[in-house]
């Protein structure tokens, strides 16, 4: 397998849909094999509930060989556990160089940020929202995914946002087991942490999970 093509974070934006200046900023990480077009329409489902918010669904920084519009946070080829601690440290790092930029650049305070990700997106937004990359992060929202390295996130955590954990309980992809060692994980470290299980759901998200995600955005970004 060939290197990946490693290319600047950049990706579809949306809002606010109030029409003022931005209050908050909400960024959507996207999972293996997509990019930001994949997520951004969220924005339109989440916009009620925080209007003054900027939706950014940013590609990730490594493109899939033989797959046009296919990007990964971090490869998986060696899922050995020192690789994929590497690789999410990386891609987290990548990501929050990203936010601070993007919040900068809209003039939004970093604890006005939320961190949304599915799958590997949301593997990655726990990494980056609750071991420094994003430091300040409101909420982080994780959906079908899970936190790698959970069993030393005591000892090494850095910040403690509310989360969010929403998994199908029939994901075939990434098991739902995945997010309840994510939630013991964060329990245990301190963290806010509500996890939703959706029966029948397979990797994918719902309804129900969506408005799980709504309430928390509302709760911590209500108002400046």
């Amino acid at each position: 397998m060939g290197e990946p093509i490693v290319v600047e974070l950049d990706g579809p934006r949306f809002g606010p849909v109030n029409g003022g200046p931005p209050d908050a900023l909400v960024v959507l990480v996207h999972g293996l094999g997509a990019d930001g077009d994949d997520l951004i329409d969220l924005a339109t489902i989440w916009a009620p509930a925080v209007p003054g918010a900027v939706f950014v669904a940013p590609h990730a920084p490594e493109r899939i060989e033989g797959l046009p519009k296919g990007r990964q946070w971090f490869a998986l080829w060696d899922r050995s556990e020192a690789q994929l601690r590497a690789g999410v440290q990386a891609a987290a790092a990548a990501l929050g160089a990203f936010v601070a930029a993007e919040a900068e650049r809209l003039s939004v305070p970093p604890d006005r940020v939320a961190l949304m990700g599915f799958s590997q997106g949301a593997m990655t937004v726990l990494e980056a929202g609750l071991r420094g990359a994003v430091p300040d992060a409101a909420c982080v929202l994780a959906y079908a995914g899970g936190m790698i390295g959970g069993d030393a996130l005591a000892e090494e955590i850095v910040a403690r946002p509310a989360v969010l954990l929403v998994h199908g309980e029939d994901d075939e992809v990434v098991p739902a087991a995945a997010s309840r060692a994510a939630a013991a994980a964060m329990e245990a470290a301190g963290v806010p942490v509500r996890a939703v299980f959706r029966p029948g759901l397979g990797h994918g998200l719902d309804d129900v999970g969506l408005a799980a995600g709504a309430q928390v955005l509302h709760a911590v970004l209500k108002g400046a």
